[in-house]
């Protein structure tokens, strides 16, 4: 028996299911889609085109439908683990060639206004096998510090959520894309490869305004609260509070 497997807390179960993966990088967003090979309550292995570096944060959506443009949840996760499999990874790579690039064609049309390509969408049969553990979510009740004894001060409660979202820093007219981790009537926390001060002014866009959680039209202003580095990464954690 695989050592690994001896030591995993939850038994994985062989599965095909789409996924979508999606992860950011300092020069935007990248998304991959791929197929589980196996699937546990803690986590996936996934067939993948792109090596994944272990310790990376992605945000994983399964079993994912390219037919549904948006509104499909998306899981946060971390890699813990990336192999080489040129040969065989369960299936043909022709067979597994052809189902990829069918979803690419759902996905292509599915997002008619904005192709493939300019997405970051990886081309090519799958060449890993990436292991991908799923991260605990925070408790509604909690502030979202690692300081638990800390008391809540706000407001409304914080919900996880992780949806994307585009970042205007006052004086700057180029957005970043980012991921919220989660979000409440008057705040949110997300993950950005940006570096931001406590007090700097942001403009924060949702990807889809029909669907967004805060209410309004069009950008919303807000004021960076929290700053902390995450360990492992050369993003940060970023804290805001709306301010309209």
């Amino acid at each position: 028996m695989d050592s690994r497997e001896h030591h995993r807390e939850h038994g994985r179960v062989r599965m095909h299911l789409p996924v979508r993966l999606r992860w950011s990088t300092p020069f935007g967003q990248k998304i991959e889609l791929g197929e589980t090979l196996d699937v546990s309550r803690g986590g996936l292995l996934v067939s993948t085109k792109e090596p994944h570096t272990p310790g990376v944060m992605v945000w994983v959506t399964s079993p994912f439908d390219a037919s549904l443009r948006d509104g499909q949840p998306e899981i946060f996760a971390r890699v813990v683990r990336c192999e080489e499999v040129l040969e065989n990874i369960g299936v043909t790579l022709a067979h597994e060639k052809n189902q990829f690039e069918r979803a690419r064609l759902k996905w292509r049309s599915a997002k008619s206004d904005q192709p493939a390509c300019d997405i970051g969408i990886s081309h090519g049969p799958p060449a890993f096998a990436v292991a991908f553990h799923f991260e605990p979510q925070p408790r509604t009740s909690s502030n979202g510090n690692s300081h638990h004894r800390e008391p809540e001060r706000r407001g409304s409660v914080r919900k996880a959520l992780a949806i994307p979202v585009r970042i205007y820093p006052e004086g700057i007219p180029w957005f970043e894309e980012a991921m919220t981790m989660d979000i409440s009537a008057t705040g949110m926390r997300l993950r950005s490869h940006r570096e931001y001060t406590l007090g700097d002014r942001l403009k924060i866009a949702f990807e889809d305004p029909a669907t967004a959680p805060w209410h309004g039209a069009g950008e919303f202003h807000s004021e960076v609260v929290r700053v902390a580095p995450v360990p492992g990464s050369a993003a940060l954690e970023i804290g805001v509070r709306r301010v309209n």
